[in-house]
Formats: structure tokens, C-alpha cells, sequence
């Protein structure tokens, strides 16, 4: 009989192996069976490719979200004492992104949990449309709360919610689908793309637009066309679209009051530094009080009350002035390893949707600290946009949290690539004996008796055959010879046991070692046989080679 091989025996795929276990670890105890059991069973037999970034994406996240926990406090505590809208709890922002922080946790792990298909393709039309109803009661008196000039926002009993941050992660899955439906897939075509594109994608865009969110509108734009040029569309075309949309992004800021006036802030700060451009002259004067090592944290002398929204928008100043240029720089190294592990799960993904989901998530994350850091340095405009995981933001750290579980849903549901050694070795089998004496596959530690491993014992015929392409004695005695049948077998007995090997052992042919004897014995046991016969068994030998 024979059983089929598991495949990670051999380096079979990592959904093997996880169903399988481990190789090298054997069976588990079940004292192991609590949390420690479980994580190592999480990380034992998955390819080191494939676990490495994901734990590298894990503990950078945790790190970016404790660390922005810290800094808020740090940021809002001095504010909120004075401020009756916080009931003068230093805390109460702290308290609030902790709450948005555990919901974006759970919807992460939902997330990480489930195959990316399941939001993919079976449930996108929901996605879509719950997106584009959120997005339209921004506009409609009673659920709308407008701040600074825009209605960006919803109310929902004490909380107010950001539907545009929902909506970028539905429009990196939306594109993502239609790539795949599109490019590989082929169950798409042109007018039908086109189609599901301006409902799933340039509806939501629009409604971000006029809101006005021009900040991001433009992240999304260039994450779609990152997600194109990694899907192999032509890059010529690509960057025409870039500077297409650029420029109607200018001309558009152009006619917009509060927008022309952030340009005019980001070409000449000194100019108003007490009206227009407070807010980012008070940041440089955070980041430079910083230095290198930085005042410590708690010590900043510009929370209070001198940078306006440096819990939110300016969380970035408030480390440079309270970590320094150290700081500063671990945060950017923090965001660096994240981009690191998110286009490596990309790259080892199973499909073109997982490729284009974790590198749209990854890429905008990314996009949106660059712009955040950059309008705080005075390189872009200032954009409003919250600085991923640390900002203060109730829907920032929600949608990142699930931009997370994106990216470990597609690490989770990649395997290596199937080769041919794959096949042969998952049709391989073990032989594991039967009835008539055939020993099958056998383990170390195992005893296998000599006449199994010559052969397969017949009780009927009385006798144990071995095949001629066995075991054979090219250059041994007569005894060898004579205890050949005419077929070429071995004569054993019924049994094939130690007798038939005695005989053999006990001819003119090559004497069997003794083991159980010490060594001295075997010496002079091997001397006394060639000063009888050995010159004899040598000449003999050369005679029947000669013959031959």
C-alpha cells in the first residue's frame, strides 16, 4: 500500500506547509496550544520571503501608532486644560484616538483575515455604493458639519467621520479589481471598463473635489497612476496624464481664494508671518528650537497655544522641536521600512489585484507623509492633509489601519510559485509494507530484518526471491555461486532469515564480520582466514576474470 508524500516535506507551497506544519518541528505538544503556540504556529512554515515583510509591516505599524499616541498627548494636553469644548481633560484627545485607534484594529484584523478577493470582487458593488452615499450626506444639511470653509465631514451621534478617507481605500480596491477583470481575466471589455471606472472611480473623485478636497484628490490621482504603471500601462501616456492633471490642478487652485492664498504663504512665509503664514512660521520655529536631539518630550514651548493644530496638521513640528532632527529622521526611517515591507508584499503577491491593492495601499500612505512633511518644511503648499498613523484624526487612523489589513490579507494569500519538481514530488509515495512481508519505508530507530530488506517472502512457494537487478556478488567465493538458483535468486527459506545468510557466509567466499565481536577478535579472525585461503580466494577471482 502507499500513501501520498506532503508536500512540505520537499518545499512544498506555504499553504501546505501551513496546513501541514511544520517539517523540521515535528509534532507540536499541546501545552503549546496558547497564545505563544499560536503565533509560532503563525510563523512556522511560511516562506522567510513572505513573513519577513509582514512582520516588519506589523511592528513598524505598532511602533508609528503607539509613538503617535505619545505625541498627541504631548501636543493637545496643555491646550485642553484651557479649552471648556475638552471638558479640561488633558487627555481627551488622547482618549478619542485610542477609541478610533481599537476600531481601525478590529476592521485591520476583519481585513487581514479574510482572502483581499472577498472584498474584491464579491462584495465591491457594496463597497462602492456605501462610499458614494457617504460622500453625498457631506452635502446634505443635518448629517453635514463644515470646518475652515469645507464640508469634508458627517456627524454620527459624538463623532464626525472623514468619508474621503473611506473612500481611498475604496477606489485602490476598485481599480485594482478592474485591472485584474480587465488585464487578466479578460471578462471585461472596453465599453464595460470604462463603465464601472466613472461609477467606481471618477464619481467618488468628483464628489472629493467639490467638496473642495483638492489635497486628496490629487493623492488619489497619483496612487492610480503608481497602481497603472505597475500594472504595465504605458508610462508615456502616464506621465502626460500627470502633468495634464497638474496643470488643471493649478488652474483650478488659482480661482479658489483660500487656495491662491496658500500658494501665495508657500512662496514668500515671511511675508504675513503674522496673519496668512502664522501657522507655518510658528513651525519653523518648533522645528529649529528642536536642534538635533530635541528639547525632550513634553517640554515644547510652541504647544502652547503658538502653532495652531499641533496635534493634527503640525504633529510633525511638535517632534522636531521635542525629539529634534533625530526624531524626525526615525520617523521618516519608520515610514521607509514601511514602504520597504509593502511593496514586498506586492511583489510576491498571487495576482494582479493583490499586486495593485498592496502597492496602491502602500504608495499612499506614502504619498500622503511626503505632502504632510513637505507643507510642513515649506516645500509644497500646505495641503490640510494629517500625517499618517500620528496625526490626530479619528478617519486617518481608521483607513490606515485598514490599508494595514489590506496589505496582510494580500502577504497571507501569497505562496511560492509552483515548479515541476513541485509535481513530481507531491505525486511521489511511500511504500508502507503489506501482508506478505515487504518492509516498506523504514525510519531510523526502526530494526528491518535482513531477509525483508533482500526481498519479498512467499509463503507458498517456500522461498524468497530477489530480482535480478538487486543485490548481487560480482567478485565473491564459490559459496556465493552455489547458493544461486538457476533464476539468479538467493535461496533463503521460508522464513529468509539468518540461516540462509550462515550458508552463504559459511562457503569458500568472503567471511561476514562478526560486529558484536571487539576489534581485536575480528583482526585475528580476518588474519587466520587469508593465511589459509586467501591467496587462493585472490588467484581464483582473477581466473573467473579471466574467463569472463
Amino acid at each position: 500500500m502507499s500513501a501520498p508524500l506532503p508536500s512540505y516535506l520537499f518545499g512544498g507551497s506555504a499553504e501546505d506547509a501551513r496546513r501541514g506544519g511544520s517539517p523540521r518541528g515535528g509534532s507540536r505538544k499541546t501545552g503549546d496550544a496558547g497564545i505563544l503556540g499560536k503565533v509560532s504556529g503563525a510563523i512556522h512554515g511560511v516562506p522567510e520571503r513572505f513573513m519577513r515583510p509582514r512582520i516588519v509591516l506589523v511592528a513598524v505599524t505598532a511602533v508609528l501608532v503607539c509613538f503617535g499616541m505619545l505625541m498627541i498627548y504631548s501636543a493637545s494636553s496643555v491646550s485642553c486644560l484651557n479649552s471648556a469644548s475638552c471638558d479640561y481633560d488633558p487627555a481627551y484627545y488622547l482618549k478619542r484616538q485610542m477609541i478610533y485607534a481599537a476600531v481601525g484594529l478590529a476592521l485591520a484584523v476583519l481585513l487581514a483575515t479574510r482572502d483581499y478577493h472577498w472584498f474584491t470582487r464579491d462584495h465591491l458593488a457594496v463597497v462602492v455604493a456605501g462610499v458614494i452615499v457617504a460622500l453625498i450626506l457631506v452635502f446634505v444639511p443635518g448629517f453635514s458639519n463644515s470646518t475652515y470653509g469645507a464640508s469634508r465631514w458627517i456627524k454620527l451621534g459624538g463623532f464626525q467621520l472623514q468619508p474621503s478617507e473611506f473612500a481611498k481605500v475604496a477606489i485602490v480596491t476598485v481599480a485594482a479589481a478592474l485591472a485584474q477583470r480587465y488585464y487578466v481575466d479578460g471578462d471585461l471589455g472596453q465599453a464595460e471598463l470604462l463603465k464601472y471606472t466613472l461609477v467606481g472611480i471618477g464619481v467618488p473623485l468628483g464628489l472629493i473635489l467639490i467638496q473642495p478636497d483638492k489635497g486628496s484628490t490629487a493623492i488619489i490621482a497619483i496612487t492610480l497612476i503608481i497602481m497603472l504603471y505597475v500594472a504595465g500601462f504605458n508610462p508615456v501616456v502616464l506621465s502626460l496624464g500627470l502633468l495634464s492633471g497638474a496643470l488643471a490642478l493649478g488652474v483650478l487652485s488659482l480661482t479658489q481664494d483660500y487656495a491662491l492664498s496658500r500658494i501665495t504663504t508657500f512662496l514668500d512665509p515671511w511675508a504675513d508671518e503674522a496673519g496668512k503664514s502664522y501657522q507655518l512660521v510658528q513651525g519653523y520655529y518648533a522645528l529649529g528650537s528642536g536642534g538635533i536631539l530635541g528639547v525632550g518630550i513634553g517640554f515644547s514651548k510652541q504647544k502652547y497655544s503658538y502653532l495652531p493644530m499641533a496635534h493634527n496638521d503640525f504633529i510633525f513640528a511638535v517632534i522636531g522641536e521635542e525629539c529634534g532632527l533625530v526624531g524626525t529622521l526615525g520617523v521618516i526611517a519608520c515610514f521607509a521600512l514601511f514602504a520597504w515591507a509593502g511593496f514586498r508584499i506586492a511583489k510576491y503577491a498571487p495576482d494582479l489585484a493583490g499586486r495593485l491593492i498592496a502597492s496602491g495601499c502602500t504608495s499612499l500612505i506614502i504619498i500622503q507623509m511626503l505632502v504632510n512633511v513637505c507643507g510642513v518644511l515649506g516645500l509644497i503648499p500646505l495641503s490640510g492633509k494629517p500625517l499618517p498613523f500620528l496625526s490626530y484624526g479619528g478617519t486617518s487612523i481608521i483607513a490606515c489601519l485598514m490599508f494595514v489589513g489590506m496589505l496582510l490579507s494580500v502577504s497571507k494569500n501569497s505562496a511560492l510559485p509552483e515548479t515541476e519538481h513541485d509535481v513530481r514530488r507531491r505525486n511521489m509515495t511511500v511504500r508502507s509494507g503489506d501482508e506478505r512481508g515487504d518492509a516498506g519505508l523504514s525510519f531510523v530507530g526502526e530494526a528491518t530484518p535482513r531477509s525483508a530488506s533482500l526481498g519479498r517472502s512467499d509463503p507458498g512457494a517456500g522461498r524468497s526471491d530477489v530480482a535480478p537487478t538487486g543485490f548481487t556478488v560480482v567478485d565473491g567465493g564459490g559459496s556465493a555461486r552455489d547458493a544461486r538458483g538457476h533464476n539468479g535468486s538467493f535461496r533463503n527459506g521460508s522464513g529468509a532469515s539468518r540461516a540462509s545468510s550462515q550458508r552463504i557466509a559459511g562457503g569458500r567466499g568472503y567471511g561476514r564480520i562478526d560486529t558484536n565481536a571487539d576489534a581485536a577478535s575480528r583482526q585475528r579472525s580476518r588474519g587466520s582466514g587469508r593465511g589459509r585461503s586467501g591467496g587462493q580466494g585472490r588467484s581464483g577471482g582473477r581466473e573467473r576474470r579471466g574467463r569472463r
